[in-house]
């Protein structure tokens, strides 16, 4: 097998670094829990292993050759993106409402409510389901994860041997690659949940990436 790992790898690096849909759901989910963004991370490569075989099998050339196709996966991923978008928005006027809420609580202490703040979101399995959900569906339906292998790998393809072969050896190092990098920025990210737990900042969090989501989801489905 003959590939050339060293304009691959260069490649890979410098697609994973610029921020994209997959960037903004690990992120936003590292910060509310380091197990749920390492759920997201693990189910954006999992969207990944999809379009890597698809593309050693052929799938991903038909789909690149039908424009229906490809419109249909493109609308089905700006939907997506624009509901996590809908979803954090939402959850940033829940914030508000909660901090007024505790606000008012405090001036009133008689009332015994609870001045506690609300307990962490779900048990452990359903955050974790919820993050890789999130992250696979993000990148299973972006088409662009789908043409990366169907036109840039073979371009690090050489002949003398299977080049379904060489595109799942690519593919699977692209995945590696990805999983190491998801979990390092997912340490990073979680290191400031303590700062974006603060219930004003949580607020203009999920409201920027709430938009930000809707904006990029906008952006696809106008493209399509």
């Amino acid at each position: 097998m003959s590939v050339d790992l060293v304009g691959f790898l260069g490649v890979v690096l410098l697609a994973y670094v610029v921020p994209g849909p997959d960037f903004l759901v690990v992120v936003r989910s590292a910060t509310e829990h380091p197990a749920k963004g390492r759920a997201a991370a693990l189910g954006a490569q999992s969207g990944l292993c999809v379009h890597m075989l698809a593309a050693a099998v052929g799938l991903s050339m038909i789909a690149a050759r039908s424009p229906a196709v490809y419109d249909a996966i493109k609308l089905l991923g700006a939907a997506y993106l624009v509901h996590l978008g809908v979803r954090a928005v939402l959850a940033a006027r829940r914030t508000a409402r909660e901090r007024a809420l505790r606000r008012e609580t405090a001036a009133r202490p008689e009332d015994g409510a609870d001045p506690r703040p609300p307990a962490e979101d779900g048990p452990a399995r359903g955050r974790w389901r919820s993050g890789f959900t999130q992250g696979f569906l993000t990148n299973v339906l972006n088409p662009k994860a789908a043409l990366f292998f169907l036109s840039i790998l073979p371009q690090f393809v050489h002949g003398g041997g299977s080049a379904s072969r060489q595109i799942f050896f690519l593919g699977t190092l692209d995945i590696v690659l990805g999983v190491a990098y998801w979990f390092a920025l997912v340490a990073v990210a979680a290191r400031l949940g303590a700062f974006l737990a603060r219930p004003k900042v949580r607020h203009r969090w999920e409201l920027t990436t709430g938009w930000l989501f809707i904006a990029i989801g906008v952006g696809v489905a106008a493209a399509a």
